[in-house]
């Protein structure tokens, strides 16, 4: 019972330890660049593309969730798509092209100039997130990634990296969705502030246009 107790608390210090050191950091201020480009594109008509594998899958539908319903306070829905949840689309394309052009093939689809695209990968190597985000920067998109302490491949082909500073594959899911939070958490904010340059309360984004 003793040791079980131990466990529990060196679990907990671990991860209040690895916080405290990010909120000591520039974390935040790319957070809120990420946040500021979020809210930039969709004002232009842009969307919001969310993509991993395994738990990073699970935390990008979370996030789009988050985005287009709404996360603490009523405002306009969010255009917000997680490209894991299609269960037609991820065996077509894995069948016929492979698993690594899982979000390729979808990002160049879906993708316009303006949107922004966001891979989450603990390991910052994914293969099928680093081809997913160079084709969206292919098509003029903004990216971002949500990394753990090495930024591997994926972070040498976005825009914006945000690296979770640990090598514990577990705690860097755990920060990833505190980080998404966080996140809508802010856009929220900006919504009921009206801050220059974002929605207001009860605006709705801009439409998508057409091609051609």
């Amino acid at each position: 019972m003793v040791a079980e107790s131990i466990f529990w608390q060196r679990a907990l210090e671990e991860r209040a330890t690895l916080l405290a050191s990010l909120a000591k950091s520039s974390v935040g201020l790319q957070l809120d660049k990420l946040v500021t480009m979020i809210l930039e594109s969709v004002k232009g008509g842009g969307c919001i593309f969310l993509f991993g594998n395994g738990g990073s899958a699970a935390a990008a539908q979370h996030a789009a969730a988050e985005l287009v319903g709404r996360f603490l306070r009523k405002r306009a829905p969010l255009p917000a798509l997680a490209l894991t949840t299609d269960t037609s689309v991820l065996t077509a394309v894995g069948n016929d092209y492979g698993f690594e052009q899982l979000y390729e093939r979808q990002v160049e689809a879906l993708v316009r100039a303006g949107d922004v695209v966001i891979g989450l990968s603990t390991s910052g190597n994914s293969h099928n997130v680093v081809r997913g985000l160079r084709a969206a920067r292919r098509r003029d998109a903004l990216t971002a990634a949500l990394l753990g302490q090495t930024a591997g491949r994926v972070g040498r082909v976005v825009d914006l990296a945000i690296r979770v500073p640990t090598t514990s594959v577990p705690m860097v899911q755990e920060i990833h969705e505190c980080f998404l939070h966080l996140i809508c958490e802010s856009i929220d904010r900006r919504f009921t502030a009206r801050a220059p340059g974002s929605l207001t309360r009860g605006q709705t984004p801009a439409r998508r246009k057409g091609h051609g």
